[in-house]
């Protein structure tokens, strides 16, 4: 048999898993995809202007639902189950219910779970035909849970973000998207005036890619991270290539206190704060008198200046601290 080679990238509809914390806006960042229609099983739409089938009770009435649209794929450009968790929950019940047992956990050495894994395929198949049978784009959103993780070859533990799924459907769900996105706040810790350390900020953005604190991937090249927006990932629907990001969000070279460059986010106001550097006055500087004046630790990144932070101190004490760079600099030059 001849071998029926093909090159080049195949452009296909989306396969995506969007997940995190509680109330961060999943359901509102999926709604934003091309004509939506949302499988809503926990009614975690209602407050939203879009399509939805809402009377689904059952994993059967679930998998009837991917037949009828299987069957009229005019009626959405995207599927949107929301959320993983009910459908797992459904999943449970309809194989619990098939064996006559009071809970997965009843069957006894796992068997259970391998029945549950083997049921929830169904549904990712499914989903599957209509990727490639009917173009049709597919997201599924889950909330997020933390858990005590330990590595064996490290003293200590860390808590670690996952999908609130049962254990065996969750590496499923993994496996079969080609994206998957963890959303959560953005937030840094800085010490304030008597010592103590305080959490600031709380930006939503979308981490794209694996971290020892979260499960993330994606095959199409995204950025590590991602303001929680939209327009950042609408060309994966689109197929049209990746934005340009703005002033405000690009990667940029910021100064750091050896001189050297890292590879940072810029806001607004740590632009114009930036700007107010004049002459002979570097980050460095900067750093060092936010330092002496008790404000940040000595050395602390471009991200810890929050907009919090330059409104309420950098801005009110700008000529305190310029007198304090003029100093650095004589002094350097004394040296």
């Amino acid at each position: 048999m001849a071998l029926k080679i093909k090159t080049g990238k195949i452009k296909r509809p989306v396969r995506m898993c969007i997940y995190g914390a509680e109330g961060i806006g999943k359901t509102t960042l999926a709604s934003k995809a091309p004509d939506p229609l949302f499988i809503d099983l926990e009614k975690g739409s209602d407050l939203l202007d879009v399509k939805r089938v809402s009377d689904v009770d059952t994993w059967e009435q679930l998998l009837a639902v991917l037949r009828e649209i299987k069957a009229d794929p005019s009626v959405c450009k995207t599927l949107i189950i929301d959320t993983a968790d009910r459908a797992d929950s459904m999943c449970s019940e309809y194989v619990c219910a098939k064996h006559d047992v009071s809970g997965i956990e009843s069957f006894g050495y796992g068997k259970g779970y391998t029945y549950l894994a083997e049921a929830f395929t169904q549904l990712l198949k499914a989903l599957d035909v209509l990727v490639d049978t009917c173009g049709i784009n597919i997201i599924i959103t889950a909330h997020g849970k933390l858990r005590k993780q330990e590595l064996p070859e490290e003293s200590g533990a860390f808590d670690r973000w996952e999908m609130k799924l049962s254990k065996q459907v969750a590496p499923l769900v993994k496996e079969w998207c080609d994206t998957l996105l963890f959303c959560n706040y953005k937030t840094m810790v800085v010490e304030t005036d008597n010592k103590t350390k305080k959490a600031r900020g709380g930006t939503r953005v979308m981490y794209t890619s694996h971290n020892p604190c979260w499960d993330a991937k994606n095959r199409s090249g995204l950025p590590d991270v991602l303001p929680l927006d939209f327009s950042k990932i609408a060309h994966l629907f689109s197929g049209a290539e990746a934005p340009k990001v703005n002033s405000s969000e690009k990667q940029d070279s910021s100064p750091t206190a050896d001189g050297g460059q890292a590879e940072v986010q810029y806001t607004n106001r740590q632009r114009a704060m930036l700007s107010m550097l004049k002459g002979e006055m570097t980050f460095a500087h900067l750093q060092r008198a936010m330092a002496e004046l008790g404000k940040l630790p000595e050395g602390a990144p471009i991200e810890a200046y929050t907009d919090e932070l330059i409104n309420g101190f950098v801005a009110p004490k700008w000529a305190e601290i310029i007198i304090l760079i003029d100093k650095y600099i004589k002094e350097e030059k004394q040296s």
